[in-house]
């Protein structure tokens, strides 16, 4: 059996990589590893899926013979807070982030709060493998009880970081992804007193993350055209992301979030070795521009799991990725959008000045171009042979391109894609030479699999 766990927990396409019956052992088996007897802690995005998947799950922690808590829809981040909060065995959040409504995926925090430790994962796996139950799905779903109070919890944990500060005078516009974020987000900013409008705030699971969110900026970018604001925030899915957009349209991803967070926490003299963590994804230019003023960026593979881990062993405190999952010390390097935003929203304010003048001093990004290779097979499931052989191909590629231009490529881990991402201070050179290698590399890929 190959292993279900990929970067980001256990992904997949439902009722075919992701069933009821791995649902229902992953319920068990997590609660039958457990030596821990406080409750598990479990919430879900708006995916239709989820309501499925939820019974599947607590019917097997159910004969597992633990506890648990139903929190419900809400944020990623709320499991891993509320796990410390209220001293939790464990928790499952059910989502697939920001892929598609078709996709689901089940995500696993230990008793800290932290993402599974591979160790983890192969007792869960093992367990899987010689547990042979297979349930189908129930022809009457049981309704299951909702814990409201906890989210509210998670909701003034996130005002209280903000450290008395208000956002009284900011006019703000939140794209709630149809996911997530639909829960809170508006709530904690008016809270604050931002005069906020929100976009995309039906909690839908077919429109989840469809032509909105932090993987598409549009609806946000012609909301601000159509009603000025001083700045907007933009979430994925499961809302552990957020993409910002200032008054004139310009983007702040994620590289900019950690530049700019990361300077003012220069200036503050709290950056650990004037450190930042990231992945190979990251800009060349914020590279450079961190290094101009004495910063020490350094990369990990992708995944926040790899942040995260590189974060914990050389003791930083801030890290994150380009896509806006940022990992700070304020929460214990939960990826959190909200969380987030709100730490922007509060440095601008605390500096008088608009997110348009921050971002105008962060760096000059180089021209980066990430094109997705669609792929007919799951690459981590072909045969060993065969995936040594595109890996090799993949490796190759990337040496013979190298030279004048950084060329990154990879196999997703949460989608049948490969990602190939090209980058250099020429515009033109970057599209040429990603239109090349995604074509040349997409036959080497076609040859190698036909052959076999």
């Amino acid at each position: 059996m190959q292993s279900i766990f990929g970067t980001d927990g256990i992904r997949g396409r439902f009722n075919k990589e992701i069933t009821y019956s791995l649902a229902y052992k992953v319920g068990y088996a997590l609660g039958s590893i457990s030596d821990n007897n406080n409750p598990i802690l479990i919430g879900r995005d708006t995916r239709i899926s989820g309501e499925i998947l939820l019974q599947a799950i607590t019917q097997g922690i159910n004969e597992s013979g633990k506890k648990f808590i139903n929190l419900g829809i809400c944020p990623t981040p709320t499991i891993p807070f509320l796990i410390k909060q209220e001293n939790l065995s464990s928790g499952i959040m059910i989502s697939a982030s920001h892929n598609p409504p078709e996709y689901n995926g089940i995500k696993i925090f230990d008793n800290k709060g932290q993402k599974l430790t591979k160790n983890f994962e192969n007792k869960i796996q093992k367990f899987i493998e010689e547990t042979n139950k297979n349930i189908s799905v129930p022809t009457k779903v049981i309704p299951l009880n909702t814990n409201k109070d906890l989210l509210n919890v998670y909701v003034k944990s996130l005002i209280q970081t903000m450290g008395g500060e208000n956002l009284r005078g900011f006019k703000i516009i939140l794209d709630t992804c149809h996911g997530s974020a639909t829960t809170c987000a508006k709530k904690i900013f008016q809270t604050l007193g931002a005069d906020v409008r929100v976009i995309n705030n039906s909690q839908d699971g077919l429109k989840i993350n469809m032509n909105c969110g932090s993987t598409n900026l549009e609806p946000l970018k012609k909301a601000l055209r159509e009603k000025p604001a001083d700045m907007g925030f933009s979430f994925d899915g499961d809302a552990d992301r957020v993409i910002g957009i200032d008054s004139k349209g310009n983007v702040l991803n994620g590289d900019h979030i950690l530049f700019l967070w990361g300077r003012e926490l220069m200036e503050q003299r709290i950056l650990t070795n004037n450190l930042l963590i990231s992945t190979q994804m990251a800009n060349l230019g914020f590279e450079k521009a961190w290094e101009k003023i004495g910063g020490i960026l350094y990369r990990t593979d992708v995944g926040d799991k790899y942040v995260h881990d590189a974060i914990k062993k050389k003791r930083a405190v801030l890290g994150g990725e380009q896509s806006g999952h940022i990992l700070s010390k304020i929460n214990n390097f939960s990826g959190d959008g909200i969380l987030t935003a709100l730490q922007i929203c509060k440095y601008c304010k605390e500096k008088d000045i608009n997110l348009n003048a921050w971002l105008k001093s962060s760096f000059e990004p180089f021209s980066q171009k990430l094109t997705n290779i669609d792929l007919n097979f799951n690459i981590n499931r072909l045969n060993p042979e065969t995936k040594i052989l595109i890996d090799q191909t993949i490796e190759l590629f990337q040496t013979i391109y190298s030279d004048n231009c950084r060329v990154y490529i990879r196999a997703s881990g949460t989608e049948p894609v490969i990602r190939v991402l090209v980058e250099a201070k020429n515009h033109e050179k970057v599209h040429s030479l990603s239109s090349e290698i995604t074509n040349k590399l997409s036959l080497e890929i076609d040859k190698i699999t036909n052959y076999r």
